[in-house]
């Protein structure tokens, strides 16, 4: 018994003293590379030991290690490194230079890139960061192979045309899922792809991350292919793009300050082919020549210029010194056309500024290691590139993160911003189905202005427009714009660690925008005057503005707009929030087989809500008091116009999702992807409301064979070959899964006899989501030690299920249902080399380049013939999407009209009819190309020789066609200005043979045809009228130098650098037909501007 009792103790004793040998060790592994925590480090305890664990999502790790054990940390395709135990260590791996290093962050999951098999690109932002340009999406140009970006508009707070390996939607918007620190951003109101170029005031509220301020971003990481954004699901069609804010980091408090201050050069003329004003007058003289410019006609001519304004003088008598202003002779009319012809007024002198904007940000950061933090707040002050475009934005940013204690980590993110905007006056542009005219009543965008103006007119003097006196600076000021935008975003995140190598995560966020834009168009402004122009019989005949009772058969036009002005508003808000709850498990059985697992599920709330309401007859001048005529009441409920709208928006949707990756020693990698969604946006029909979206891809990372440093030494660094199979898809653009019925009230030419209507739109209860299916085959090749990189994409995709026109026997053609399809495949290719690295001097090279092509299998179109000839494009079966075509030229006739090849084969001047729909009497357009590129790329050389910094970053475009803006037309006037092309115009029989310009049309031309204006506009539309959108541009030059600490340190400065850079300095080569036309920019007016050639002065200084 005492032997047993003495052996007991002894156990005891040896268990004890086991137990206080044991030491629990936490620590963290990261990259020395970037810095990033290691995610299923293997942590072994030495010696052949089998204790040991794997680091979790945030490189942490926990062990119990024997007294006096080191510890073995390890991970593919890093450097092995074994080191002494003890609390709170830091172990940082290097790459063994046989793969790349880098992590995926998919918004959801961080992972290890060796470990992921998608098509993703990862930017550094500080790299990309375009100083000047306030909105971040536009730097992602030419900066990820695959992905397009088109600067339609370069008007700040309007969105760029973003596509991720081309179109994927016919009628959807095709625009890639913005995801911010997780949480998934949306637009205040939706805005189409194919409206971003449209000009009009919408599109000032088009771009979801326009309050993000460039300089708290650390990294865009772009989704591209199935199985990188698989975990999106019904979200990620389109591609996914994944912003990183930036995060305190344990140590030392850091301040950091950055200007920016930029200079935009003035468009010039020299650059355009816009006649000068001599020519310009040789124009008229032959419009005077031709029976136009008459006293008669022009003195009541809706708009006119010069010689209207000459008129006007001959007629207008002063008292005060007893004669008439301009005397009535040829001597002194000559002399006031001379001036007028020596003029050459410099539009874009008189409208645009090379004003200073200037953009400060100030960041502090720094903290503990159970304490983070970043905030930043910043503040951009834009004095307008041109007369009312002036922005004042500002931006407030906080990111905490708290680690309570081992087990549970919280993390704190909020985002504001304010915006202040004013924009010149502007209306929706139109188009006339008839003719094929475009147009734009009251526009008075100064860029323009600048080209569509005459330069003989006096900026100083009073000419005619909408038949009421009209200055553009006094247009300006009394016709504007004001946007009011501000938007806020509040997340939380809790990470719970019950057990090693588990970690649960819950996410809430709150974000909210809201938008107030009002126009004013004050007493004065010739937009006012117009609804009350009646100065003569003629005018008042003519003027389409003023208002004739249908139920008084003698009643004359009359103005409703007799004293004031318009006041019209439109606010935009929006409201969401999401939850998600999801678990990661990730482990390393044996050193050999990693596992990682990822489930959830997550909610999504959206709410929108837009109202619109017209205060007509506002008195600006006169204390804001409204002058109300309710003869407009009656005009507009004769028109159906509406006076104020409203409507209201509620989007629910719930996800459940898993993804699971499995690799052995990190040599062969296999992953699959499930995701179920649900959305009330959708039919009723549990089959279209739910859609299951999956993923399959595999990789083999062929360098981690044992073979393979033997087979190619230095040669051959790293390959890895991925495969991935996907199903995707996102919400439809249309929400007719539910009948709408309405009354209305039909036009009738007297109210007396207007009946009620009723109207009723078809509901689809099979509404579901548009879907594609894409395999992606990728390659990853290092050479000489990763001195140089390339990665390979090849990719085909099926889109099915896309919406178009349903024709219904029963309901008609203009239901739109999930009956479209389409096709598309492309290369992608991206390489980077270290051409030279010596201690003083380095110099790198990134080439990129895209290629995609779509082609539309399956569409009902009701399109007519001016729909297809828009520069918009359009879609068509065997067609890319949104593809352009072109009405024929036959050459001129021997009056020099234009003539055209019609559906017969046979010529014709005016015979075309543009509302064609049947598609039978369409074949004979040509078709011209698509209006979105199919090659895009960059090349970037950077260069570094001690601390300056040279880089020259080159971008290009090729595969799309342009349409030539609309300048030609039946009828002139001596308002606007002619291009250059009119000097070769048609003047006399024969030029036919040698010009394809057309006539100058005289009055008897117009008489004997009265479509001539068809003729015109066909021209416009015409095979002639058509460029290659290919460009090659000079998009950034910049010289950089970065202070020596040893200048520095004894002011107390940590970092001070120096940065000139050039922005959009010049094309390098683009189609001559163009004649100065940005190739990326629609001239359609309204808020619309290119994006300007600029110089920036950045200053960054940090504490």
């Amino acid at each position: 018994m005492k032997k047993r009792l003495s052996m007991i103790l002894a156990c005891l004793f040896l268990f004890v003293g086991m137990a206080l040998a044991q030491t629990t060790i936490t620590g963290t592994v990261i990259s020395q590379e970037d810095g990033e925590p290691i995610i299923g480090a293997s942590v072994m305890v030495d010696g052949g030991s089998k204790v040991g664990t794997v680091t979790d999502a945030d490189g942490h790790f926990t062990l119990s290690v024997p007294a006096g054990k080191k510890l073995v940390i390890s991970y593919i395709g890093m450097k092995s490194q074994t080191v002494a135990a003890k609390p709170n260590m830091k172990v940082t791996l290097q790459s063994d230079d046989r793969t790349l290093g880098e992590v995926v962050v998919t918004g959801m999951t961080t992972q290890d890139k060796r470990l992921f098999s998608g098509a993703a690109t990862k930017i550094d932002a500080s790299k990309a960061k375009l100083d000047g340009v306030a909105d971040i999406s536009r730097s992602l140009e030419g900066r990820a192979a695959g992905v397009s970006v088109q600067n339609v508009s370069g008007t700040f707070g309007t969105a760029p045309k973003i596509r991720v390996r081309g179109a994927t939607s016919i009628f959807g918007s095709s625009k890639p899922l913005w995801v911010v620190d997780g949480v998934i951003m949306e637009d205040i109101t939706d805005v189409d792809a194919s409206s971003l170029s449209s000009g009009d005031a919408k599109t000032l509220i088009s771009s979801a991350i326009a309050g993000l301020n460039a300089d708290d971003i650390e990294s865009f990481q772009i989704l591209k292919d199935g199985s990188a954004t698989s975990i999106y699901g019904a979200r990620a069609m389109a591609g996914v793009i994944v912003v990183t804010t930036k995060k305190g980091k344990a140590g030392q408090s850091h301040i950091s300050y950055t200007g920016e201050y930029t200079m935009r050069l003035k468009p010039s003329y020299r650059n355009f082919n816009i006649m000068n004003s001599q020519d310009q007058m040789g124009v008229y003289q032959e419009l005077q020549k031709k029976g136009y410019l008459n006293y008669a006609e022009t003195a009541n001519a809706m708009n006119s210029g010069v010689y209207g304004r000459m008129y006007e003088l001959l007629s207008q008598y002063d008292a005060t010194k007893g004669q008439f202003t301009l005397e009535n002779t040829e001597a002194a009319k000559n002399a006031y056309l001379r001036a007028a012809e020596y003029r050459n007024t410099n539009w874009f002198d008189e409208l645009f500024s090379t004003a200073i904007m200037h953009n400060h940000s100030v960041s502090v950061s720094g903290g503990t290691d159970r304490a983070k933090y970043y905030a930043s707040l910043s503040a951009m002050f834009d004095p307008g590139w041109y007369k009312s475009s002036k922005v004042q934005r500002y931006t407030a940013n906080i990111n905490t993160t708290y680690t309570i204690n081992k087990h549970v980590d919280v993390n704190l993110i909020g985002n504001a911003s304010y915006r202040k905007q004013k924009a010149p006056g502007s209306l929706s542009r139109s188009i006339d189905p008839v003719s094929g005219g475009v147009s734009r009543d009251f526009d008075i965008n100064p860029y323009s202005y600048a080209l569509n103006t005459s330069r003989t007119l006096d900026p100083n003097e009073y000419y005619t427009r909408n038949y009421a006196k009209f200055n553009i600076f006094n247009e300006l000021e009394n016709n504007y714009m004001d946007l009011n935008v501000h938007d806020f975003r509040v997340q939380a995140s809790v990470d719970y660690k019950p057990v090693d190598k588990v970690k649960i995560t819950a996410l809430a966020a709150v974000k909210s925008a809201s938008s107030a834009m009002e126009h004013n168009v004050k007493d004065n402004s010739n937009q006012a005057l117009a609804y009350r122009a009646m100065g003569t019989t003629t005018i008042r005949d003519n003027n389409p503005y003023l208002y004739t009772d249908p139920d008084n058969q003698f009643a004359l036009p009359v103005s409703i707009l007799e004293y004031g002005g318009i006041y019209d508003r439109t606010d935009n808000s929006f409201f969401g929030w999401d939850s998600r709850l999801s678990a990661s498990y990730n482990d390393v059985f044996n050193d050999s087989h990693i596992v990682n697992l990822y489930a959830g599920m997550e909610t999504n709330c959206v709410d929108r809500k837009q109202t619109w309401g017209r205060g007509w007859g506002m008195q600006f001048y006169d204390g804001e008091i409204p002058f109300f005529n309710y003869m407009a009441f009656k005009k507009w409920q004769e028109q159906g116009t509406d006076y104020y709208t409203m409507s209201n928006t509620h989007i629910r949707s719930v996800a459940y999702f898993g993804t699971g990756t499995y690799s052995y020693k990190g040599r062969y990698q296999v992953t699959g992807t499930f995701r179920y969604e649900g959305t009330n946006y959708l039919g009723k029909a549990t089959s279209a409301r739910w859609l299951p979206t999956y993923n399959v891809s595999g990789a083999w990372n062929a360098h981690e064979e044992s073979w393979f440093s033997d087979a190619f030494k230095n040669a051959l660094t790293h390959a890895t070959l991925r495969l991935s199979y996907s199903l995707t898809g996102d919400r439809p653009p249309v929400t007719n899964s539910l009948p709408v019925f309405t009354a209305t009230v039909p036009w009738r030419p007297f109210t007396t006899i207007q009946e009620k209507g009723y109207g009723e739109e078809i509901g689809n209860s099979d509404l579901t989501y548009e879907k594609k299916r894409e395999f992606n085959v990728g390659l990853d090749l290092g050479f000489l030690n990763n001195r140089i990189n390339l990665t390979t994409d090849f990719y085909w995709r099926r889109n099915k299920d896309l919406i178009g026109y349903v024709n219904s026997p029963l309901y008609g053609p203009w239901n739109l249902a999930n009956v479209a399809a389409m096709k598309s495949n492309g290369i992608e290719v991206s390489l980077s080399t270290t051409n030279i690295k010596t201690e003083d001097f380095s110099w790198e090279t990134n080439f990129i380049y895209s290629w995609t092509h779509n082609e539309i299998t399956s569409l009902f179109s009701q399109a007519r013939i001016i729909d297809l000839v828009q520069g918009t494009g359009y879609s068509m079966v065997g067609y890319p999407a949104n593809s352009i075509f072109s009405i024929p030229f036959a050459g001129l006739n021997r009056e020099g009209l234009p003539t055209f090849y019609d559906e017969n084969g046979k010529v014709t001047t005016s015979g075309i009819y543009l509302q064609e729909r049947d598609p039978d009497k369409m074949g004979f357009l040509k078709y011209e190309g698509p209006a979105e590129p199919t090659t895009t790329g960059s090349l970037g050389n950077l260069f570094r020789y001690k601390n300056w910094e040279l880089n020259v970053f080159i971008t290009y475009s090729f595969g799309n066609k342009v349409r030539l803006d609309p300048v030609f037309s039946n009828k002139y006037d001596d308002l606007t200005s002619t291009p250059k092309e009119f000097r070769n115009r048609w003047t006399h029989a024969g030029d036919e043979k040698v010009t394809s310009i057309p006539v100058i049309a005289s009055r008897r031309q117009n008489k004997n045809d009265s479509e001539l204006k068809v003729a015109y506009n066909c021209y416009n539309y015409s095979s002639e009228r058509i460029a290659k959108g290919d460009f090659i541009r000079m998009k950034e030059m910049s010289l950089g130098y970065n202070f020596p600490q040893k200048l520095i340190n004894p002011l107390g400065v940590n970092s001070l650098s120096l940065k000139l850079q050039a922005t959009n300095l010049f094309l390098i080569y683009a189609d001559k037909k163009l004649n100065g036309q940005d190739p990326e920019f629609f001239n359609t007016g309204g808020v619309a501007a290119p994006t300007p050639k600029q110089f920036t002065l950045t200053l960054r200084l940090g504490l």
